[in-house]
């Protein structure tokens, strides 16, 4: 029986390897900043702000199948905490998890599509001073559920590195602490791919 199952084991890994020359996995840091529409008609005197601007670094995880569909895996917050109305800082993070189709374009040149769903997670920075050891939190953080859309152009600079200018846009529904449920990160990234490309 062992026998077998070390038999099994073996074909099983040379059936996989055969394929694993046709797949691709990508890493990727990069920059990005946020852009969404402001309220200039509204008739309250306190609006909710547009949720942009801010510096916000990333970072993608990638792998793509010999079909050219696969998965990814991204993560961006923002640097420096921003201004909620004048009197509040928070910081915006957006998680998300994607099903993706990359395509060439040109010899050095792919394109990826990318779709999925995911969180954005606020933290609101709390003002005023904790006296004692009683356990109070610096901040009051709020989750909100996502759609995620995005679209790459990767262009591989040198072998295996590659730069991709990138856009992303968010829908989140009941994203009521802002003034917009659609959110767009445009931004670029730099990343090195393992295997074939």
């Amino acid at each position: 029986m062992r026998k077998f199952l070390s038999l099994e084991f073996l074909f099983s890994f040379l059936f996989f390897a055969g394929f694993a020359h046709a797949q691709q996995t990508d890493f990727a840091v990069g920059g990005s900043t946020l852009w969404s529409s402001k309220n200039n008609d509204a008739s309250q005197a306190y609006l909710p702000p547009p949720e942009k601007s801010g510096v916000l670094p990333s970072f993608t995880f990638q792998h793509l199948n010999e079909r050219n569909i696969g998965i990814a895996l991204e993560g961006a917050f923002r640097y420096h905490q921003g201004v909620y109305n004048g009197y509040q800082y928070y910081r915006p993070m957006f998680f998300d998890a994607n099903l993706v189709y990359s395509t060439r374009m040109r010899a050095k040149t792919h394109a990826d599509f990318m779709g999925g769903a995911g969180v954005e997670s606020l933290l609101f920075y709390e003002h005023g001073i904790c006296v004692g050891n009683n356990g109070c939190r610096a901040y009051v953080n709020s989750n909100h559920f996502l759609l995620h859309g995005g679209f790459g152009i990767r262009y591989y600079a040198f072998r295996n590195i590659f730069i991709r200018p990138e856009v992303h846009y968010y829908f989140i529904p009941n994203n009521f602490q802002f003034h917009s449920d659609n959110v767009f990160r445009l931004g670029a990234s730099i990343g090195y791919t393992f295997g074939a490309h």
